[in-house]
């Protein structure tokens, strides 16, 4: 049974609040658990809480078959644990979830992240807004393991994200100038625990040198908007070799994109999907890339998409 006290401290009930979270990349080629971008795609959820502890979970849109429906659904999971770090009592609270999706699950794309974000989101709406987003990162890195994709899925454009003594931090920033995304998503998903097993547990000095300064130069050239250090800043040498494997014709698509007109291309997130960065020429480069993975027996569709300005936000009441 609630207390008085307890109930102080509860959300507003039979309110309903309705939060859009945008899909992300990840790593961005060197900048491996630190560089993120937030893109045009989004996941939607819309939230009632009740004091009854009746939880019905609702999907629909990309994968709304594979998503649980029960308690432990990541969205609800989110819930939880934001309703424990503001001190609620929440044992005997359930809730209405009804969630869309257009991120595709398990390719690269932050389907995970922003499950977990829009769960804190929403929950922190209902609490008025008790929890800054510098505290809404903290919960999701908690959560996550690693703040770079719900760091972009929060504050939305480009973000970089360090963790210090257990506290995460991010600068977010929109590039200077029109950066297109052009997305190729292959038919197979490609889960984050594969594409950890596939790395090394050390590196050699020369190819952690070599990540640092190509992460330096990509975040310089975007904040300053000179496209001309991009050519190359996109490279890395920490976990893409090492993940080819896993992507067929990953290396084939990469040059194609880069002939057609991209700047760079990289595994979005741990992949499958793969994603060319363009100020131009997105239709040729992506014609090219779907042209390269059918030459190694892959099906793929493309996404056109932009960088997302805004983060996670609420649409309605």
């Amino acid at each position: 049974m609630m207390t008085s006290e307890s109930k102080k401290k509860m959300p507003h009930f039979g309110r309903t609040v309705k939060v859009r979270v945008p899909g992300t990349s990840a790593n961005c080629g060197a900048g491996f658990d630190t560089l993120g971008l937030a893109c045009t795609i989004y996941n939607e959820l819309e939230l009632t809480l009740n004091d009854n502890s009746e939880l019905i979970i609702e999907n629909f849109g990309d994968g709304a078959d594979d998503i649980p429906k029960d308690e432990s659904n990541m969205v609800w999971q989110a819930i939880k644990t934001t309703l424990k770090k503001a001190e609620v009592d929440s044992d005997e609270i359930g809730g209405h979830l009804r969630m869309w999706s257009e991120v595709p699950l398990s390719r690269g794309l932050g389907s995970s992240a922003t499950a977990i974000v829009a769960g804190i989101k929403a929950a922190n709406e209902l609490m008025d807004g008790r929890f800054s987003d510098s505290d809404m990162l903290q919960i999701a890195t908690g959560i996550e393991g690693h703040p770079d994709n719900v760091a972009p899925a929060i504050y939305g454009g480009f973000t970089v994200s360090v963790v210090t003594d257990g506290v995460a931090e991010t600068m977010a920033f929109m590039p200077r100038f029109d950066m297109h995304l052009v997305v190729a998503v292959p038919d197979f998903p490609l889960s984050t625990k594969a594409a950890r097993d596939a790395l090394p547990k050390m590196v050699p000095l020369k190819d952690a040198v070599f990540n640092v300064g190509h992460a330096a130069m990509l975040v310089g050239a975007l904040a300053s908007g000179d496209d001309r250090f991009l050519h190359h800043a996109f490279e890395d040498a920490l976990h893409q070799p090492y993940r080819a494997k896993l992507i067929p014709g990953m290396s084939d698509v990469f040059d194609a994109a880069k002939k057609a007109g991209a700047l760079g291309a990289t595994i979005s997130g741990a992949g499958s999907s793969l994603i060319a960065y363009t100020l131009e020429n997105e239709r040729a480069v992506g014609d090219a890339m779907l042209e390269a993975f059918a030459r190694n027996g892959v099906n793929a569709k493309v996404l056109y998409l932009e960088v997302d300005r805004h983060g996670a936000h609420v649409v309605n009441e």
